[in-house]
C-alpha cells in the first residue's frame, strides 16, 4: 500500500499525536472515569512495547482502516462476522461444548458485523510486530504473512459448496509442532486443580478462596449479581441445558486483575454445582461487562447496530457465530442497566507460547493453522449466526471479491501489515510521549509518583 502514514496523516507528529490522543479519549472516557487508576496500569502496560501498545489500542487501528480505500470489500463482504481484535495472541485451546480440545481464535469481546478485512489485515501487522520484535528480516516477515493469507484462501475455497467448515478444527489429531503442544499442555489441564487454586471446601461445599483480586459482596450486591445470575440462565439455548440442579449456586464473590483489554470492567465469579453432586465437578463462571466493540465505532450500518440488544448480547451472539462448537454455558444477563457476559472459566484454555518461537522456520507452519482457523471463523458464522443476521454464502462471497486474483490480494496484504507495523511503531512512540505529558484526559502518568 502506497505511503500508508501519508494516507493516515502519520508523518506529521503533532496532528498524528492528537489524532491518538482524542481517538483514545473518545473509546475510553467512560471507563477511564470510572476507573482512572485501572487505565493507568493499562496505559503503562501498553507503554512497554509496540506490540503491547497495537494489543490495547484497537479503537486506534479501526479509525485508520475505515478512512482506507479497500478493493477487496464490496457490499456482500462488507458483511462479515469478525473476531474483531485478530492479533498474533489472540488464538488459543479451549474445551469446545462437545468436549473436544480445539485450537482456534479466541476473546470475542470486541467481535462484530464488518469488511472481512479488518480481521486480515490486523492480523498480518500484528505478526509483522512480532516479527519485528523478533528482529527477522522484512522477506521474512512477509513470508510468514504469505503463508496466513494463503492458508486463509485454500481453507475458505475448501469450504465452498458445502458444510466442512462445521467439521474442520484444529485438534490434537489434525495438528503437530506448538499448537499440538499447546493443546497437550490443555489436555494436562483438570478442573481440579482449577477449584483447588480459586476455593476451598467449608463444611458440605466449596466456596471460593480470598486472594488478590478477590470481593467479597455486600448483601445488596450479592441479591444484585444473583437476580442477574438467575435472568442469564434464559439464555442457554435448550440444546445445551443441564438439569436444574447442575445451577445451584454455591458462592459468589467480586473480581478483579484482568489484562490489557479488560483494565477496570466490572466482574463477578460464581461457583455453581456443575453437572453432577461430585465436588470436583463444581464450574466457576466468570460475570464480566462486556464494553462497546472497537470495530462497532468504525462502521456505519445502523441496521446491525440494531441486531443486538447491549453489548453483552452481541459478545455472545458473536461467539456462537465464530466458534462452531461455543461453550454450552454462554450466555448473558444485565446488571445495573448493563450487559454482562457468562461462560465458564475452563481450566482449559491455553494460549500459544510466542516467545518461545524464535526462527521464522517454527513459525511457518503456526501462522498457515492460523490462517485455516481465521477462515473457519469467518465461513461458519452464517450458519450459526441466530436470527439470520448474516444470511450470506460468506466462502463464497469471499472468492467472489478475490476471484482470480490471488497473487493481487496478497501482495496487498502483505505490504499493508509491514506498511502499519512502521505506524505503529511511530504511534507507540507517540503514545508514550504524550502519556508521559499528561496530554490524555483523565489518566495521569504522575498520579501515583512519589
Amino acid at each position: 500500500m502506497d505511503d500508508l502514514a501519508g494516507a493516515l496523516g502519520a508523518r506529521d507528529d503533532d496532528a498524528r499525536t492528537g489524532f491518538i490522543v482524542d481517538v483514545l479519549t473518545d473509546a475510553f472516557a467512560d471507563l477511564v472515569a470510572a476507573a482512572p487508576a485501572a487505565f493507568r496500569a493499562k496505559f503503562r502496560k501498553m507503554a512497554a512495547e509496540p506490540f503491547a501498545f497495537y494489543r490495547g489500542s484497537a479503537p486506534l487501528y479501526y479509525a485508520d482502516v475505515a478512512r482506507l480505500d479497500d478493493p477487496w470489500v464490496d457490499a456482500s463482504t462488507r458483511r462479515v462476522w469478525i473476531q474483531g481484535d485478530l492479533h498474533a495472541e489472540n488464538f488459543g485451546t479451549y474445551l469446545d461444548g462437545d468436549g473436544v480440545l480445539v485450537f482456534d481464535v479466541n476473546d470475542f469481546d470486541e467481535a462484530y458485523v464488518a469488511p472481512w478485512t479488518w480481521d486480515l489485515r490486523r492480523l498480518v501487522a500484528s505478526v509483522a510486530l512480532l516479527g519485528w520484535s523478533k528482529a527477522f528480516s522484512d522477506a521474512d516477515i512477509d513470508a510468514l504473512n504469505t503463508a496466513y493469507l494463503r492458508a486463509y484462501l485454500g481453507a475458505v475455497r475448501s469450504f465452498s459448496g458445502g458444510s466442512a467448515e462445521r467439521e474442520f478444527a484444529l485438534t490434537r489429531a489434525t495438528t503437530d509442532g506448538p499448537i499440538r503442544e499447546a493443546l497437550q499442555r490443555s489436555r494436562e489441564s483438570s478442573r481440579r486443580a482449577l477449584l483447588d487454586a480459586t476455593t476451598e471446601i467449608e463444611g458440605e461445599n466449596r466456596i471460593f478462596r480470598a486472594g488478590p483480586g478477590v470481593r467479597r459482596l455486600g448483601d445488596d450486591e450479592r441479591a444484585e449479581v444473583l437476580a442477574a445470575y438467575e435472568a442469564y440462565l434464559g439464555t442457554i439455548p435448550p440444546s445445551k441445558r443441564w438439569p436444574a440442579t447442575a445451577y445451584q449456586v454455591h458462592d459468589v464473590v467480586g473480581r478483579s486483575g484482568f489484562g490489557i483489554g479488560s483494565a477496570g470492567l466490572p466482574a463477578y465469579n460464581v461457583l455453581i454445582e456443575g453437572p453432577n453432586e461430585a465436588l470436583d465437578y463444581d464450574v466457576v463462571l466468570s460475570m464480566k461487562q462486556a464494553v462497546q466493540a472497537a470495530p462497532s465505532r468504525a462502521v456505519d450500518d445502523p441496521e446491525v447496530a440494531s441486531w443486538f440488544h447491549d453489548h453483552a448480547h452481541r459478545t455472545a451472539l458473536s461467539r456462537r457465530a465464530l466458534q462452531a462448537h461455543a461453550d454450552r454455558l454462554l450466555g448473558w444477563t444485565e446488571l445495573r442497566g448493563v450487559g454482562f457476559v457468562v461462560n465458564e472459566l475452563s481450566p482449559y484454555e491455553n494460549d500459544l507460547e510466542w516467545d518461545d518461537l524464535t526462527e521464522p522456520r517454527e513459525l511457518r507452519d503456526v501462522l498457515r493453522h492460523l490462517g485455516r482457523a481465521t477462515a473457519r471463523a469467518h465461513c461458519v458464522s452464517d450458519a450459526d449466526a441466530e436470527q439470520g443476521m448474516v444470511e450470506l454464502q460468506v466462502e463464497d462471497a469471499i472468492l467472489a471479491v478475490v476471484g482470480d486474483r490471488e497473487d493481487a490480494f496478497v501482495a496487498d496484504l502483505v505490504d499493508f501489515g509491514r506498511s502499519y507495523a512502521a505506524v505503529v511503531r511511530d504511534d507507540h512512540r507517540r503514545f508514550v510521549e504524550a502519556f508521559r505529558a499528561d496530554r490524555i484526559p483523565g489518566v495521569s502518568s504522575t498520579a501515583e509518583s512519589l
